[in-house]
């Protein structure tokens, strides 16, 4: 499937009507085959478009208006329902197709390893990449249950693929003994329970770097974030995700990618979770784009 193909179904707020002349191009992965808990994040993506529209277009975050980024919502990659191994295949072909154009991908989950594919993509391009990883989970895990395709796997893998010194997680507060023990032994960088003030200290660090950003939603508290698969109390609040948000947008980092995944609005009545995602979307677009 060509990300530059006609879409007829809900966009996010602005989204302009040609991919041609795009400097971003957003995406949807609706993929949640290898959940551990609560399935329903492949409906995260049109939800978060759906809430988008009853944003403001002004940021008062970055002082800048929607006007001023050029962007394209491609819509859904169409993954073949309970195929992970066929799914990260398509996914990396799309990402690829383009980054060749020179185009940010900023796609939209699904679970979380939907991020998988998308960083070998990115690698591809940019191999002296870093990766900031902002989540609950440690997703360090080389299996869960003797999968080594899982949600729980995307991390490690990455660790793997491009180092773990090249990793930095964030707002870590879930994982297994063994998981925390190889963040540890490994040479990762993780902070544990926050995140803008242990970034502040990083970015610096990474000054001049390409950079790739993913975004678990279930970072946040259950309070902020009811509407995801696995939630995890002790979280942080919408207030600290913005502000990590704004310093990246800030900092001497060249962010070549990202993505925000996790959102189940099954789960959430109240469609807090997928207004806060759209949000950060927006700040996303605005600042790092």
């Amino acid at each position: 499937m060509r990300f530059d193909e006609a879409y007829s179904g809900k966009v996010f707020i602005m989204s302009r009507p040609s991919a041609d002349k795009a400097d971003a191009i957003i995406y949807g992965m609706p993929m949640d085959w290898t959940v551990s808990f609560r399935p329903g994040s492949r409906f995260g993506p049109n939800r978060i478009r759906e809430a988008s529209l009853g944003l403001e277009e002004y940021s008062p975050y970055m002082d800048k208006h929607m006007e001023e980024v050029n962007y394209f919502d491609a819509g859904d990659i169409p993954l073949p329902f309970g195929n992970p191994g066929r799914s990260i295949d398509m996914i990396q072909d799309y990402v690829d197709k383009i980054l060749d154009q020179g185009k940010f991908p900023l796609g939209l989950g699904g679970e979380h390893l939907v991020s998988w594919p998308v960083i070998k993509s990115v690698y591809q391009k940019y191999p002296d990449m870093a990766l900031i990883h902002i989540d609950a989970h440690a997703d360090l895990r080389e299996e869960y249950e003797g999968e080594p395709l899982s949600h729980s796997t995307p991390v490690r893998k990455t660790c793997e693929l491009i180092g773990p010194e090249n990793v930095y997680s964030f707002g870590i507060r879930s994982g297994s003994r063994e998981e925390f023990q190889y963040a540890k032994d490994s040479g990762m960088y993780m902070a544990r329970y926050d995140v803008a003030e242990p970034l502040s200290q990083v970015l610096p660090k990474l000054k001049g770097r390409n950079v790739y950003v993913t975004i678990d939603i279930d970072v946040l508290d259950p309070a902020f974030a009811p509407g995801t698969g696995t939630a995890e109390a002790g979280g942080i609040t919408s207030k600290e995700l913005l502000k990590a948000i704004q310093l990246i947008a800030q900092s001497d980092v060249n962010v070549v990618g990202a993505d925000l995944v996790e959102v189940a609005p099954i789960y959430d009545p109240t469609e807090q979770t997928a207004i806060a995602a759209s949000k950060f979307v927006r700040e996303i677009l605005l600042g790092w784009v």
